[in-house]
């Protein structure tokens, strides 16, 4: 096939960018390199099935030729890109899912969305399937990003509905690995730079809220998965094996063997109190669910920055400065300091 990813350049859409060149497949990445990096497919700019076209999908996407699919990956994801660029993950959202959308109308294309757990919220149902509704503050500090994804769902439903379209919808929770940037803001990612830096780790709250983690190798195989069938969706793709921010911290500290303190800080404004997905869907209907262990992805994660020292001391005074996994703090002193275990 000939597929479209749009944010191609980014964490999530070079990895698939990967794997459909591996299979076979034609590729156009679509980016504007706004929060993308030109060398996360650097490695691909020479292949005779890639093309890049720089271009913000919000405004025009200048694609010719045939497209059997449009994956929409496109959007700043992390909380630091998102409160940076709060109108430009708006349109992207609408007016880059209608872009998209149009796209896939013309060519008689297969369209899946990348949604996001978010669209939940903070929620009240526990584990998360996929007919809850959620429990969004329409105007909190996620609500940038959890709207956008919300309109966007929206908007691909309403075209499926009235235009007869091939279209997919997938709920991305926590995915990490390779590619991320140690600053973006993410848990996963400021507790590897934190704890490679010898800094201390900083947790929000009292470290028992929970999250799940899938490795990005298991989440894309998931987004091929979901390209190649006719399901609507949505179907929720993450890993539901569930783990506190505080385990998370403990199993970074002991990988990357640092003897980094546990620093404590308020909790931020709208904070997930508990995510896990239910993936009982993606299991019937893709066949798909997450096989790396958190212990395994993450080793590979966090080698993946010690091979990178320099970007990962860049990225210090970035993460003190309260940003971390979606909220945005103004640094405040530490509640309470304790040694790591």
């Amino acid at each position: 096939m000939r597929i479209v990813v749009t944010g191609g350049a980014g964490f999530l859409g070079s990895h698939l960018c990967d794997a459909l060149i591996q299979r076979g497949d034609s590729v156009v990445c679509v980016d504007n390199l706004s929060t993308g990096r030109r060398g996360n497919i650097e490695h691909l700019l020479d292949h005779a099935k890639f093309e890049f076209t720089l271009a913000d999908v919000s405004t025009d996407i200048p694609v010719t030729g045939p497209v059997d699919a449009v994956a929409h990956l496109a959007s700043p994801a992390s909380p630091p890109d998102y409160h940076r660029m709060p109108l430009e993950t708006l349109a992207v959202g609408s007016r880059g899912t209608e872009q998209c959308l149009a796209l896939a109308e013309r060519h008689g294309a297969r369209f899946v969305l990348a949604s996001t757990s978010e669209v939940y919220g903070d929620p009240q149902i526990h584990p998360q399937p996929e007919d809850y509704w959620g429990h969004v503050n329409p105007i909190g500090p996620r609500s940038i990003y959890d709207e956008a994804k919300r309109f966007a769902e929206a908007l691909t439903s309403a075209h499926r509905r009235t235009s007869q379209l091939n279209t997919g919808i997938v709920r991305i929770f926590n995915t990490y690995g390779p590619r991320m940037r140690p600053h973006d803001g993410r848990v996963v990612t400021s507790f590897i730079a934190q704890a490679l830096n010898g800094d201390p780790l900083t947790i929000y709250g009292d470290g028992s809220q929970t999250r799940s983690f899938c490795y990005v190798d298991d989440l894309v195989r998931g987004l091929v998965a979901m390209i190649d069938s006719t399901e609507p969706g949505p179907v929720n793709l993450g890993n539901p094996q569930e783990r506190t921010v505080g385990e998370l911290a403990e199993l970074v500290l002991r990988l990357t063997q640092a003897e980094s303190k546990v620093e404590y800080h308020p909790l931020p404004v709208d904070d997930p109190a508990r995510r896990r997905p239910v993936i009982t869907r993606a299991q019937q209907v893709l066949g798909w669910q997450p096989v790396v262990s958190d212990e395994d992805g993450l080793g590979r994660t966090v080698q993946y920055f010690r091979d990178r020292p320099q970007e990962v001391e860049a990225a210090r005074e970035l993460i003190a400065g309260g940003q971390l996994d979606g909220a945005v703090l103004p640094a405040p002193a530490p509640v309470d300091v304790v040694q790591a275990a």
